[in-house]
C-alpha cells in the first residue's frame, strides 16, 4: 500500500533538492571564471543568470527544512528522479543563449544528454562554440556521472545519502559508510584527473602542437567526458579530430576507469587482483568485450572498409571499447559508422546494450545483470534436464561467494526486460518516421544505454517527437527505472488523496 506523502515529505525533498541546486550553482562558477579569463562576456552573462536561478531556488529549498527531518529510502529515490529533471532545465540556460540551438527543446536535449552522461547532441556548429560553454557541457557530464552523487554522499550521509546513491542506479556498497565511499570516490577521481587529464594536456601541447591554454581546455574537457563515460568532445569530429594514436590510448584509460565499478577500483587499490578477476561481473564484461570485438573485426574485414589490418584493428578496437564502456567517442564520422553494417554493426550494438559495470559511471543493462541473467537461465536449463529432486547450485562469486536467490534473479530479469522494452520503444518511433530499422534500433540503444554513438539520426533536423522520446530514454536509462517508478508512485499516492 502506497503511503500518501504529506507536507513534511515535500519540505524534506525541497530541502535536499535545495542543497543539490546550490552545489550545481557552485559548479556553474567554474565555467563563469573561465569565461572571465577568456574574455567571453556573452557566455559570462548567461552563466550569471543560471547560477542566480540555481542559487535562488536552492536557498528557497533550504528554508523549507522540516523541524524533525526523517530521511527515508523513498525520499532518496524521488530526489534523484527530480534532480535529473530539474537540473537539466536550468543548466540549459547558457546553452540556449549561445545561439547554437534552434529552440529551447534542442538546448534541453543537450543538457539532458550531458547530465545523463549520454553524449548525443543536436548542437549546430560545435566547432565554433565558446570555450567556457564547451567546458560547461563537459562539466555537466562529470556532475551527472560522479559529481552529484559524490556530493550527495558527502553532504547527506546523515540524511540518507546512500538512498541517493542507490537511486541513481548504483547497486554496490563496498565500504561500511556513505562518507567512506565518498572519500574513496574523490580519491579515484583525483588520481584519474592527475594521470589522464595531465597526460592529455601534455599530448595536446607537445605532440599535437596546441597552445598551452587550448591544450588545457582539451585535456580537462576530455577527462571530464571520458571518466564520466559521457562522450561529449570539444570538436564535432570527436576523437577523430586529434588523429593521434597516443591521444586515443590515454582517452581509453579514462573510458575504462569510468566504466569500472568502484568496488573493482577498491579491490585493485587494495591489491586484491585475483579476487577482482574472479568476480562474475569482471568475467562477464571481459567476455562481452572479447565477443563483440571479434564480431566487429570479422565484420569489418568481410566488408573491406579498411584496406590495412592496422587501420581495421585500431578503428574497430576503439569503437567497441567506446561502446562497451558506454562513452560514445568515435574515431570515424557518423556517416561512415552507419555504413559498417553486418557483423561489425551487430557487434557494436551488442556492446552498447550490455554496457559497463554497476556502481560506475557507465550505462547500459550492466555486465553484472547480464552475467546473472545468463547464470539463472543456465540453471533453469540444467534443472529441467536433471532428475526430479536434484538441486542445482546457484552460487556465484562477486566480492565473495553469493547465492543467486529467486528474488535476485527476478529483479535482474525485470530490469533487463525493461531495458529491452526501452530499446524497442525508440526503435519503433524511429522506424515510424521512415528510418531503416537497424539504424533506428542502433540510435535507440545508444540513447537508452546513455552511449552517445550516432549514425547521424540525432541532429538538429530530427523530428520533435523522436527528440522527446530520446530524452525520455536517456532519463529512464540513466536512473535504471527504479527512481523513475518511485517518483510516479509518489505522485500517484499524493494525487489519490487520503
Amino acid at each position: 500500500m502506497l503511503i500518501r506523502p504529506g507536507s513534511e515529505d515535500f519540505r524534506l525533498i525541497a530541502f535536499v533538492m535545495g542543497r543539490i541546486l546550490l552545489v550545481t550553482a557552485a559548479a556553474g562558477l567554474i565555467p563563469a571564471a573561465w569565461a572571465v579569463a577568456a574574455g567571453e562576456w556573452r557566455p559570462l552573462s548567461s552563466f550569471i543568470l543560471m547560477v542566480g536561478l540555481l542559487g535562488v531556488l536552492g536557498a528557497m529549498g533550504r528554508r523549507l527544512r522540516p523541524p524533525t527531518p526523517r530521511f527515508e529510502w523513498r525520499h532518496g529515490m524521488v530526489i534523484v528522479a527530480l534532480t535529473w529533471l530539474v537540473v537539466p532545465v536550468i543548466a540549459a540556460v547558457p546553452l540556449l543563449q549561445s545561439g547554437h540551438f534552434a529552440d529551447p527543446v534542442d538546448a534541453l536535449f543537450d543538457s539532458v544528454s550531458g547530465l545523463t552522461t549520454t553524449g548525443l547532441s543536436v548542437m549546430s556548429d560545435l566547432d565554433h562554440l565558446a570555450s567556457s560553454l564547451n567546458l560547461w557541457r563537459h562539466l555537466l557530464q562529470f556532475l551527472g556521472g560522479l559529481g552529484i552523487v559524490v556530493v550527495a554522499l558527502t553532504l547527506f550521509a546523515e540524511q540518507g545519502g546512500v538512498a541517493l546513491y542507490f537511486g541513481e542506479g548504483r547497486g554496490e556498497r563496498f565500504l561500511p559508510s556513505a562518507t567512506s565511499m565518498a572519500r574513496f570516490f574523490w580519491r579515484v577521481a583525483a588520481m584519474h584527473l592527475v594521470v589522464v587529464a595531465g597526460s592529455l594536456v601534455l599530448v595536446g601541447w607537445l605532440l599535437l602542437g596546441f597552445e598551452p591554454h587550448r591544450a588545457l581546455l582539451h585535456g580537462v574537457t576530455m577527462f571530464l567526458a571520458g571518466f564520466s563515460t559521457g562522450g561529449f568532445a570539444p570538436q564535432s569530429t570527436s576523437i577523430g579530430y586529434y588523429h593521434s594514436p597516443t591521444f586515443e590510448v590515454v582517452a581509453a584509460i579514462a573510458m575504462v576507469g569510468g566504466a569500472m565499478s568502484f568496488g573493482l577500483h577498491y579491490s585493485l587499490w587494495k591489491g586484491q587482483r585475483r579476487s577482482a578477476l574472479a568476480n562474475l561481473e569482471t568475467r562477464t564484461i571481459l567476455a562481452s568485450f572479447g565477443f563483440t570485438l571479434l564480431l566487429t573485426l570479422v565484420g569489418l574485414a568481410a566488408t573491406g572498409v579498411f584496406a590495412e589490418v592496422s587501420g581495421l584493428t585500431r578503428q574497430g578496437l576503439f569503437q567497441v571499447l567506446s561502446a562497451q564502456t558506454t562513452t560514445g567517442w568515435s574515431t570515424v564520422p557518423a556517416a561512415e559508422l552507419s555504413q559498417w553494417g553486418g557483423l561489425a554493426f551487430v557487434g557494436i550494438a551488442i556492446a552498447m546494450a550490455v554496457g559497463g559495470m554497476g556502481s560506475a559511471t557507465a550505462g547500459g543493462v550492466k555486465a553484472l545483470r547480464v552475467g546473472l541473467a545468463i547464470r539463472a537461465l543456465v540453471n533453469e536449463i540444467r534443472q529441467a534436464l536433471l532428475p526430479e529432486g536434484a538441486v542445482v547450485s546457484t552460487r556465484y562469486y562477486q566480492g565473495g561467494a553469493r547465492h543467486l536467490t529467486p528474488e535476485v534473479a527476478q529483479s535482474v530479469m525485470t530490469i533487463s526486460l525493461l531495458y529491452v522494452a526501452l530499446y524497442l520503444l525508440g526503435a519503433a518511433v524511429g522506424f515510424a518516421y521512415g528510418i531503416p530499422l537497424h539504424l533506428a534500433l542502433f540510435e535507440s540503444v545508444s540513447a537508452s544505454a546513455t552511449i552517445g554513438l550516432s549514425t547521424g539520426i540525432t541532429d538538429p533536423s530530427m523530428p520533435l517527437v523522436l527528440e522527446l522520446v530520446y530524452m525520455l530514454q536517456m532519463w529512464a536509462g540513466r536512473l535504471e527505472f527504479v527512481a523513475l517508478f518511485s517518483l510516479l508512485g509518489f505522485l500517484y499516492a499524493w494525487a489519490r488523496g487520503p
